[in-house]
């Protein structure tokens, strides 16, 4: 008989039983994902002066870099929509208990974002930009679904599907710098720059709007894996939910031409043609780039809880370290990735960031890098699982 909930092992002498189980296969997709993250933020700091300016554009891009970034678009619909889940996790249901931890961690991350962050990729403690990325956006997510989770879990749902799959209805919607509103709209929809009073500004990076729907769609999904859900229902779930998405994905871009301002040219070229149907736009994440990101992360979930019910997968384990402490892994590899660049540029006598010769270099630093951030995401997680300080839940 397969088993209805899989937990990963706890030491005894835990702080909190309930906090030490974890759902293995959870835990493992979002490992995957902060490697695939990794991979990226490698391209970031170590392919500067030898990549394009968008390593998405066709006309400029070789295939080999064009799939590595392709690759990292998975990150952040995947983690963002496990944030939810795990948001009702924590509460089961407990709707008091979910706002008041959705609310703190919330402010905690927006917070973060602006400080260690910011800092961890400029190096520089004042700077004239502060980058709105994705621990931004997580967070202030967190504090809209802290007010959305009163809702039935039938309306949160809807919500989250209207604003995944409805947003791009307001892509027409500009506002100029000056214009009343402006900063309001550059958070939830339109990727701008928002001056600040000492001079300095803003850039939204992730516009929140898409991040609040798939949140909301996270923590509607989150009683699929409760204690005593059975793992059929909740394999047919992420199997349907997956087919679903990436059906309706195909209909927007085969058909509708809706869903993303990227559309997509039919071409002799094999390659080419998929290139261009999967090229889609992050920044606001569209419903194109969500229907296709959140589709595939569903199988793969799906695909790490066989595994992990079919016997125990050093793997899959593995992997699950990352997920078990990811806003550790976070801020640890940013400040790695950099500090080994400015360190490598001191050594060379460069002036700048220094940059590998290849995409297939990107891939090989990023593995060396990966090697030393999971011993130390291992011994994190060990030392915050056995902690009692309340703190601790928030890294």
């Amino acid at each position: 008989m397969s088993r209805p909930y899989t937990l990963s092992v706890s030491s005894p002498g835990s702080a909190s039983s309930s906090r030490a189980k974890r759902i293995v296969s959870i835990d493992a997709l979002r490992g995957l994902v902060m490697l695939l993250m990794l991979v990226d933020h490698t391209r970031e700091f170590f392919y500067l002066d030898r990549q394009v300016a968008d390593p998405m554009n066709l006309n400029e891009t070789d295939p080999a870099l064009f799939f590595t970034r392709l690759a990292a678009h998975l990150c952040a619909p995947v983690f963002v929509a496990l944030t939810g889940v795990s948001a009702w996790l924590h509460a089961r249901g407990d709707t008091a208990r979910a706002g008041g931890f959705l609310a703190k961690r919330g402010l905690f991350l927006i917070v973060l974002e602006v400080t260690l962050v910011n800092f961890a990729w400029t190096f520089d403690p004042v700077p004239r930009t502060y980058f709105l990325q994705v621990i931004w956006a997580i967070g202030l997510s967190m504090l809209v679904l802290a007010v959305l989770i009163r809702l039935p879990r039938a309306g949160l749902a809807a919500i989250g599907a209207m604003l995944v799959l409805g947003h791009n209805l307001l892509d027409g919607v500009t506002l100029a710098a000056d214009a009343p509103g402006h900063a309001l709209w550059a958070i939830l929809h339109q990727r701008d720059l928002i001056a600040l009073p000492w001079g300095a500004a803003a850039r939204t990076s992730y516009p929140v709007l898409p991040w609040i729907g798939v949140m909301a769609l996270g923590y509607g999904a989150g009683p699929w894996f409760a204690r005593d859900a059975e793992p059929g229902a909740r394999g047919r779930a992420l199997l349907l939910f997956a087919a679903g998405s990436l059906v309706l994905l195909a209909v927007f871009r085969a058909f509708m031409g809706y869903g993303d301002t990227q559309g997509w040219h039919s071409t002799d070229e094999g390659l080419r043609n998929a290139m261009s149907f999967v090229n889609l736009t992050k920044y606001p994440a569209s419903a194109c780039f969500l229907l296709l990101t959140l589709g595939i992360g569903a199988l793969v979930l799906h695909l790490f809880e066989r595994i992990d019910r079919a016997g125990s997968s050093r793997a899959i384990r593995g992997l699950a370290v990352l997920g078990g402490a990811p806003l550790f892994f976070y801020l640890l590899h940013l400040y790695v990735l950099h500090g080994a660049n400015r360190i490598a540029g001191a050594a060379l006598g460069a002036t700048g960031l220094v940059s590998v010769p290849s995409v297939g270099w990107i891939w090989a630093l990023a593995a060396l890098v990966a090697v030393p951030c999971w011993f130390a995401t291992r011994r994190f997680g060990t030392l915050k699982r056995a902690s009692p300080a309340w703190w601790m839940r928030y890294l």
